[in-house]
């Protein structure tokens, strides 16, 4: 994304129309344990920032770069979680709702507009929203949401990390690599754990078993 990037329609009518509006993102839908974390940033148009982009697309160093710009520039950014308890009980689809929707709610000046990434939109929010599928490669303010989204939620696994060194978090950061699996297998899940994903929910059974 770069400064000569065309902006979408939705994007474009918000700006034509003096509409103060907010990107949001997420990140941490696929991993077996942890917060599932989202953001919403109000960019400051006076105040640019050219490299931003989709965080996976990004490298690590950059996002953490890119993570204080955008703290340090945007008009306003709120950062918000969903936690293991509320993703077991009303599913990591709405858990991902709920952590955008109190992003959203949580900023310090009211959007009029939320863009959101993906191809639903939360409940609840303070204002009206537009779904853009792709979203975070296409809006420069879902991009930075996604970025600071992406970088609090390792942020977060490397701190669990500390506390639970035996499954590697800080390494996969939740995901369910080869390794985190047998690490799983061989230590039975933590209460960090999202007991309604199926491998943990598998690592219960066979706790159970051996009892």
């Amino acid at each position: 994304m770069s400064d000569t990037t065309v902006l979408i329609d939705e994007e474009f009518a918000l700006i034509q129309a003096n509409t103060l509006y907010c990107g949001v993102d997420e990140a941490g839908a696929g991993p077996l344990c942890g917060d599932v974390v989202a953001a919403a940033v109000i960019l400051d148009p006076s105040r640019p920032i050219p490299a931003l982009n989709d965080s996976k697309k990004l490298t690590e160093k950059k996002r953490e770069v890119l993570f204080d710009e955008i703290i340090n520039k945007a008009t306003a950014y709120s950062i918000a979680r969903a936690s293991v308890e509320e993703i077991d009980e009303i599913n990591i689809l709405h858990a991902r709702m709920l952590a955008m929707t109190r992003a959203v709610n949580g900023l310090s000046k009211v959007p009029e507009h939320a863009l959101i990434d993906g191809n639903r939109l939360p409940k609840n929010m303070c204002c009206d929203g537009t779904a853009i599928i792709k979203g975070d490669g296409l809006v420069a303010a879902i991009s930075a949401a996604s970025i600071l989204a992406k970088v609090q939620r390792d942020r977060d696994l490397i701190e669990l990390d500390k506390v639970y060194p035996q499954y590697g978090l800080a390494k996969h950061k939740g995901y369910p690599t080869k390794a985190h699996l047998e690490a799983l297998k061989q230590h039975g899940p933590a209460p960090i754990y999202r007991k309604s994903f199926g491998p943990v929910k598998r690592a219960y059974e066979e706790l159970a078993e051996s009892l």
